[in-house]
Formats: C-alpha cells, sequence, structure tokens
C-alpha cells in the first residue's frame, strides 16, 4: 500500500481485497489489517509529498524513471490539483483511478500545508482500503459461487489481460515515438560572438 501511495504501478485493487480474503479465513485482524494498509498508505504519500516539496518535478521524474512512471498521468494530476487545490480535493482524489497515485507529489510541489495534508490522506485512504477490504471479505464468502464459474470466466480474463497488455505498449511506443520526435527542450548556450560587451 506504500508503493500504491507512490509512483509506483501497484493498484490497491489488486491488494486489498486479498486482505479480506485473510480476514474472512480468520488468519488476520480486521482493526490491525486496516491500521497496517492505512500507515502503508501514509508512509507512501508521505515520501511523494517529500519528493514534490524539496526536488520538485526533477527528481520525481529522476526517480519515477525507474518505477515505470506514466509523466503524461503526472502532469494530468498536477493539472487537477493546481485547478482545485484544497483539501477537499486531496480527499476526493484518493478515490480516483490514477489520480490517486500521483497527488501527493503537486501537494508538495504546491506547498500544502502538512497537517490537512495528512488529514485528508489518512481519512481518504483509509475508507478507500476498507471499502476493498469489505469486498474482499464478501467474495470470499461467496467463493463457492465463483469457482463454479471461474472456469468460464478465466477465458475472459485471459482475453482481457492479453488485450490490456497489447493497448499497453502500443500506447507507451506511441508516447515513446512522439517523445522522440518532439524538439528538444535544452537550453542552447549562447554565442560568445553575440553576447554584447557589458563594458
Amino acid at each position: 500500500m506504500a508503493l500504491e501511495s507512490m509512483i509506483a504501478p501497484v493498484p490497491s485493487e489488486a491488494v486489498m481485497p486479498f486482505v479480506g480474503f485473510l480476514i474472512a479465513d480468520k488468519k488476520w485482524e480486521l482493526v490491525p489489517a486496516i491500521l497496517a494498509t492505512s500507515a502503508g498508505s501514509m508512509l507512501g504519500s508521505v515520501l511523494s509529498y517529500t519528493m514534490g516539496y524539496y526536488g520538485g518535478k526533477p527528481l520525481v521524474l529522476k526517480v519515477g524513471k525507474y518505477l515505470f512512471l506514466n509523466v503524461h498521468d503526472l502532469e494530468r494530476t498536477e493539472q487537477f490539483f493546481h485547478r482545485r487545490a484544497g483539501t477537499l480535493t486531496l480527499f476526493i482524489s484518493r478515490f480516483i483511478p490514477v489520480v490517486r497515485h500521483f497527488i501527493s507529489i503537486p501537494a508538495g510541489t504546491g506547498r500544502m500545508p502538512m497537517i490537512p495534508f495528512l488529514l485528508a490522506t489518512l481519512v481518504g485512504a483509509t475508507i478507500w482500503n476498507s471499502f476493498l477490504l469489505y469486498l474482499g471479505m464478501k467474495l470470499r464468502d461467496h467463493w463457492t459461487i465463483v469457482q463454479k464459474y471461474s472456469h468460464q470466466a478465466d477465458y475472459v480474463i485471459i482475453a482481457a489481460l492479453i488485450g490490456a497488455v497489447v493497448w499497453f505498449v502500443r500506447k507507451r511506443r506511441k508516447e515513446t515515438a512522439a517523445t522522440d520526435k518532439a524538439p528538444s527542450s535544452k537550453l542552447q548556450a549562447p554565442d560568445k560572438s553575440q553576447v554584447p560587451n557589458s563594458k
């Protein structure tokens, strides 16, 4: 959950339901599980906030390339945050796919006060985590029904996964090609012969 709250591609939808499975099987306790997952969400969010606050976008991009950072998603989240900057925006963003991975970064670069940031993050992340955990518990309770139709669903899931992988690879190739064709944004060193004499 710490990774999910940062820029790493670890969706909470793939984590929390299985926590619910373990609770339904009496292998984990409910309250400690919620506390642990909320603490993980807070840790990841604070790390992202810190990167944005002290390093800004250059540091985020430098670190993010090792975590498959999607620059387009980051820029879209920045625009979302700066248009509606505030505690309520941060809270709502905890329930929005993709945005919740990145929202702590513009909160840091925008120097959002730490106390409102921590409160909105804690409440939003805890509600979202608990919701997914509850779904996992209910799914576990009806697992016999799921197993009954799982063989038919396997083909649909496999086809969907293959389609998702193909779409993702094509999308990244197009983004890479567009980036390569774009003109370089690096600043050119001034020609000394064209610099006026200051004497």
